[in-house]
């Protein structure tokens, strides 16, 4: 039996979920006509399918022309082979970054996203811990380590926490 607090809960999670979906599909067809030309083309070559299919192809290009006594169009050591897989590379590495470089454009969106809803969080727990030590006061309720508590309650600033990230990896500590 579902109790009303976990149906609440349920459709919180929903309503995150759709919110999600929505923006993907917003950002999927948003796509350019060279974006889905660029992300097709990275998922067909960054598959297994195209890796075994090219395995299968270099492999019979190789036996071909060993072993081939009446005509042989690329003998050893394979100049049009080598010529024809720099072509393939060179055009297919700006397609595949093109795409890279869009998903990466989501991905900061994302982190972005995550941070804002990060800040958001920390400030409603500084705010929660504000009002539990006001109703523990109120009560009567003593708390053993005021100190500790009060530096929760302090808002965190998000340049103070760079600072020190960065102070961080600039000085690491010494072991």
């Amino acid at each position: 039996m579902v109790t009303n607090r976990e149906q609440q809960q349920l459709s919180f999670a929903e309503r995150n979920v759709e919110a999600i979906t929505r923006m993907e599909h917003v950002l999927d067809a948003q796509r350019t006509t060279g974006e889905r030309v660029a992300d097709a083309f990275a998922a067909a070559v960054g598959s297994w399918p195209f890796i075994i299919a090219q395995s299968v192809l270099l492999a019979a290009w190789v036996v071909a022309n060993v072993f081939w006594l009446v005509y042989r169009w690329d003998p050893y050591p394979f100049i049009l082979l080598n010529l024809v897989l720099s072509f393939q590379a060179a055009y297919a590495s700006p397609i595949i970054m093109m795409s890279q470089n869009r998903q990466a454009k989501i991905a900061d969106r994302r982190n972005q996203l995550d941070l804002q809803i990060n800040l958001l969080a920390e400030q409603e727990s500084t705010e929660t811990l504000k009002l539990l030590r006001k109703l523990c006061e109120h009560v009567g309720v003593e708390m053993k380590s005021e100190s500790k508590h009060r530096s929760l309650e302090r808002a965190t600033h998000p340049e103070e926490v760079v600072n020190l990230l960065e102070k961080a990896v600039k000085h690491p500590p010494q072991n």
